[in-house]
Parts: C-alpha cells; sequence; structure tokens
C-alpha cells in the first residue's frame, strides 16, 4: 500500500495517517507497511516515538484476524494500538499480548487562535541547557534533544535557578515524528520556577498552530491520568479519544 491508499481507508483517523510517515512523493515512511484485512486497517511503524507500533482499526474480527497474520509477519516487538475497546478485543482474542496503561489520542485540524507569550523556534545551540531540563525534569520523555524524528523545538526562555541575567529554557515542546497528514507534538516540559505562568500551554499552543498550518492536523499522546494536561490540551481546541496499546512481555 501507497501513503494515498492508507489515507483513503484511515478516513480521517489522525493515528493511521502518522503511523504511515507518509512522505512528500506519496509513498509510506521509511520501513513502514500497511495491511487490510476486510473492514480492518494495519499500519506497522518501526522506531516510531521509540517503540515499534502497530497502528489498528476497524471491527474487532476482522482486526483480531489482521493483526495476527501481521505480528507473525513483523514479529512480536510491534506494538498494537487503537481505540480501547479495540485492543482490549485483540488481546482477549490473541495470545501472548497484554495490555498496557490507556491513553489518550488528542488531535485537531483546527488552528488554536490567537497564541500568547513570547514563544519562538529555539536555536539549536540551547540544545545542552534542553538537555539538562529534561535529564533533571522530564527524563523519561520520548522527544529528547538530539534523538531521531524529532526535528524543532519552540519554547520561552527566561531566568532559571537563581541565575540572573542567565536565560535558559523555560518551557518547551517539540514537532516530533510528524509526518504528512499528521504532525506530532511531544517533549512538553516546564521548569518547576516557570510553573503556574500559563507559559506550556503557550509554548504547545504555537507547536499546534505550526503542525495544524503544515500538515493539516496536529496530534499527541497523553496518559489518561494526568488530568491537568488533558484539560491544557483541551483548552487548545483538540478533542480525546481513550486509546490503549498492548505489548508482547519481554520484547
Amino acid at each position: 500500500m501507497r501513503f494515498g491508499d492508507v489515507e483513503q481507508v484511515a478516513a480521517g483517523d489522525g493515528q493511521l495517517l502518522w503511523a504511515a510517515q507518509g512522505r512528500g512523493d506519496g509513498g509510506l515512511g521509511p520501513g513502514v507497511r500497511a495491511w487490510r484485512h476486510g473492514g480492518a486497517l494495519a499500519v506497522a511503524s518501526p522506531g516510531l516515538s521509540r517503540r515499534d507500533r502497530l497502528a489498528v482499526t476497524g471491527g474487532s474480527a476482522d482486526a483480531v484476524v489482521l493483526v495476527r497474520q501481521v505480528l507473525q509477519e513483523v514479529g512480536p516487538s510491534y506494538r498494537p494500538f487503537g481505540e480501547a475497546s479495540l485492543v482490549d478485543a485483540l488481546v482477549r482474542q490473541t495470545p501472548g499480548l497484554v495490555l498496557v496503561p490507556s491513553f489518550f489520542w488528542m488531535e485537531s485540524a483546527v488552528p488554536p487562535g490567537s497564541v500568547t507569550g513570547d514563544v519562538q523556534w529555539l536555536n539549536p545551540c540551547l540544545e545542552p541547557e534542553l538537555e539538562s531540563l529534561f535529564e533533571r525534569f522530564f527524563p523519561d520523555s520520548h522527544a529528547q534533544p538530539g534523538r531521531e524524528g524529532v526535528r524543532r523545538w519552540a519554547g520561552v526562555c527566561g531566568e532559571a535557578d537563581g541565575n540572573a541575567g542567565e536565560k535558559g529554557p523555560l518551557a518547551v515542546a517539540a514537532d516530533a515524528w510528524s509526518a504528512a497528514g499528521c504532525g506530532f507534538l511531544a517533549g512538553a516540559v516546564t521548569h518547576p520556577v516557570a510553573r503556574g505562568r500559563g507559559l506550556a500551554q503557550a509554548v504547545c499552543g504555537f507547536v499546534v498552530d505550526a503542525l495544524v498550518q503544515r500538515h493539516g492536523r496536529a496530534a499527541l499522546m497523553v496518559d489518561a491520568c494526568n488530568a491537568p494536561a488533558v484539560a491544557a490540551y483541551e483548552r487548545l481546541g483538540m478533542a480525546k479519544r481513550l486509546f490503549a496499546g498492548a505489548h508482547v512481555p519481554g520484547r
């Protein structure tokens, strides 16, 4: 399948467009493959946001047959993900698959409107300061400076850690693993001294606006238990869908 085929079958499902990692020449991303069985579609994308991922949609009966076949072909490192009810059905009917904690897939095809705050795309020379920010406050982030697929960082800089006159990143977010039809926001983190000032929402709004303008859609994944972050993204106009993932333990 080519990207246009996935786009047609996906019918606007952002996670399938994201997994396809479509290129400008109409092809799928490097190493990406897609399959269809009845009303089900599966897109296998290697190394996407630090995981081998298998985006799945469609009726559970067709999806179970398809996912079993695809996992035999691509191997157990791939993690199915999609609507929570569908993934639950996959786990119940596919030996070896185990659920991982649920999360929200959030997306919008509408720019969030005016973005306040002194947000800008950051100069690459700030990478050491960004690395320090993540090491201290968000070491588990999949998107980090210098990692493959992380394209650029937006942020607000200011004084932190009591160093008067020395400015560094206070709140940042990345344009990461974006592709045709679906831009992706990741790596949103705020220095503790800057929390409660609306900087994170300003930075994320800036990135969402840029992604929608360029790709027609912006998306992200957030833990379902992170109510403050979910609410902040909803204020940017992003709609949420409860997703789940699954994996083969030990892989």
